[in-house]
């Protein structure tokens, strides 16, 4: 009798281990995906995987003698606003700071808050496209029929001209698409594969 309760006791030892373990493994995965975001966003932000555009707070101090094209893109998605760049691109220098606006306006009866999301194409300019102020960085609420224009200040990294890959570059194209606020901070998006058929407004050919 005392030698089965001792199994008994061991049993219910072992099966409590189980429990825990399993617990504390399902604990470990909830937190690791929780964590997944802000680590990629964090990862995209150093390196411009994405298409990740870097955030500055100081402007070139060198400018060379180059040009190159900056193309806007503008969309939404789930938003009632009119929103599109005021220009549809320019050409500077490589390293000359420069400021760029977009233009929203609320064509919804009520006031409503977005977020942009970004990116740049090719990829792989994304690490040395720096932006020194953007309306990216905090949320935008219109009221109904309001229109703001919103300005992003940036440059070209002219270390973009020591990569392989990129030293012949001539056109980097920005993009934007606002969301309605829900959730977390937007991260940077990848860009539309092509041939993808996505509704958006506001969006640039060519």
């Amino acid at each position: 009798m005392v030698e089965n309760r001792s199994k008994s006791a061991s049993k219910d030892r072992s099966n409590l281990l189980v429990a825990g373990v399993c617990l504390a493994f399902f604990g470990g995965m909830v937190g690791m995906a929780y964590a997944a975001v802000p680590l990629y966003k964090m990862f995209c932000q150093v390196t411009g995987y994405g298409g990740t555009t870097q955030r500055v707070e100081q402007y070139s101090d060198r400018v060379l003698d180059r040009d190159i094209t900056i193309r806007f893109d503008a969309n939404t998605a789930g938003l009632p606003w009119d929103f599109q760049p005021v220009a549809r691109e320019v050409t500077i220098k490589i390293g000359e700071t420069t400021q760029a606006s977009y233009k929203a306006t609320n064509r919804f009866s009520k006031a409503n808050a977005g977020r942009a999301t970004f990116n740049v194409t090719p990829e792989m300019a994304g690490a040395y496209f720096n932006k020194v102020e953007c309306f990216c960085f905090t949320d935008t609420t219109l009221k109904p029929g309001e229109t703001l224009d919103m300005p992003v200040v940036f440059y070209v990294d002219p270390a973009i001209v020591d990569v392989p890959e990129l030293k012949d570059i001539k056109t980097i194209t920005l993009s934007y698409t606002f969301f309605p606020i829900e959730g977390n901070k937007p991260v940077a998006v990848a860009p539309k594969a092509e041939g993808d058929k996505t509704t958006t407004d506001g969006q640039l050919g060519g």
